[in-house]
């Protein structure tokens, strides 16, 4: 068997094809319960890529067969002694040494960009949960990389939501709410709100729990978080934002954010949710995301579940997910590799 490794980016079509069909064939075998990969998304990271990241990119052939292919992503604003990778290998085609190929391939090319250390994610299975591919864990522990975080994926089921606990949980939260009003936009931020959304979006490094990873907080600025909508825009993320305004200062303290992709309209994303420390024990986590989830849902009635992740110690915001309805599904492990 030969195998055969290439750089490319995105004028080379017929690469980014390869890859593509590579990364759907994988997501169908090993995550069946996802949606189907999202070609605009995939498209939108060579032509327009978040800003302050450098991707680098390898396509495996095996025998001259597209087998495999490396995401290299590296942060030029901040962390600039990491990187982040994601390497695929197309399921009919593993063990017979791709993976290795291209993790000894993107060890030597983080290298010669002076890179330090390399984060990479791996799915597993849960007692109890659906089965989930080993492989990833074991060929990253085989290539000497360390398991710096735990995360769990949990999933919310629109038609399971007991809106009577909710709503009394709601009911219950309100009074701890006082002089906290909500706010909701979708899609771009209005420049209003641009700066109380850079500072609560750059704490995310700060807050949320990171275990060993070494990963710096990132400067997050009104240009960034510009950049960052415009990348999004390209994927094709319908976004839905809501935040709670504190009326005494004006300022936005926690903010929430929904999004659904181009390619299905049954499913969408909890993403980030953050509370300012100033602001904590007021219950606003909670009852941003519950009014968050009736504004996505009554621009998207076909949403029928939502994935979220969150560090396993992360407690606090565990207790809300599953508050409002959310049952874990599948381990994820950041994996860090020194180099």
């Amino acid at each position: 068997m030969s195998i055969t490794i290439a750089p490319f980016d995105g004028t080379d079509r017929t690469a980014v094809d390869e890859a593509y069909r590579i990364g759907a064939a994988a997501t169908e075998a090993d995550l069946p319960d996802f949606p189907p990969s999202c070609r605009q998304r995939f498209d939108a990271q060579f032509h327009t890529p978040m800003p302050g990241t450098r991707s680098l990119w390898a396509l495996a052939r095996l025998d001259g067969v597209p087998a495999g292919y490396l995401q290299l992503d590296l942060p030029q604003l901040d962390n600039t002694d990491n990187a982040t990778a994601e390497l695929t290998v197309r399921p009919d085609l593993r063990r017979r040494g791709v993976g290795r190929a291209l993790h000894e391939y993107g060890v030597r090319l983080l290298r010669e960009h002076d890179r330090k250390r390399v984060v990479v994610m791996a799915v597993a299975a849960l007692p109890g949960g659906p089965a989930r591919p080993a492989a990833g864990a074991a060929f990253a522990t085989a290539m000497g990389a360390h398991s710096a975080l735990a995360e769990v994926r949990r999933r919310l089921a629109i038609a399971d939501i007991d809106r009577v606990a909710l709503r009394a949980a709601l009911a219950e939260a309100q009074p701890r709410a006082e002089g906290y009003r909500s706010v909701s936009w979708q899609g771009t931020t209005p420049p209003e709100y641009l700066a109380d959304i850079a500072y609560l979006d750059g704490r995310l490094m700060t807050d949320a729990p990171m275990g060993d990873v070494q990963w710096e907080p990132e400067q997050v600025d009104a240009e960034r978080i510009r950049g960052n909508e415009r990348a999004l825009d390209a994927r094709g993320r319908r976004r839905y934002h809501l935040a709670m305004r504190h009326e005494a200062s004006g300022r936005l303290v926690a903010w929430t954010l929904l999004d659904v992709g181009a390619s299905v309209d049954w499913h969408a994303y909890q993403q980030i949710t953050l509370v300012d420390p100033a602001h904590r024990g007021h219950r606003l986590g909670l009852i941003a995301k519950a009014e968050n989830l009736h504004h996505l849902l009554t621009h998207e009635p076909a949403v029928r579940v939502i994935d979220t992740w969150n560090a396993a110690s992360n407690s606090y915001m565990v207790a809300i997910n599953e508050q409002l309805g959310f049952h874990p599904v599948d381990a994820w492990d950041n994996w860090q590799l020194t180099l």
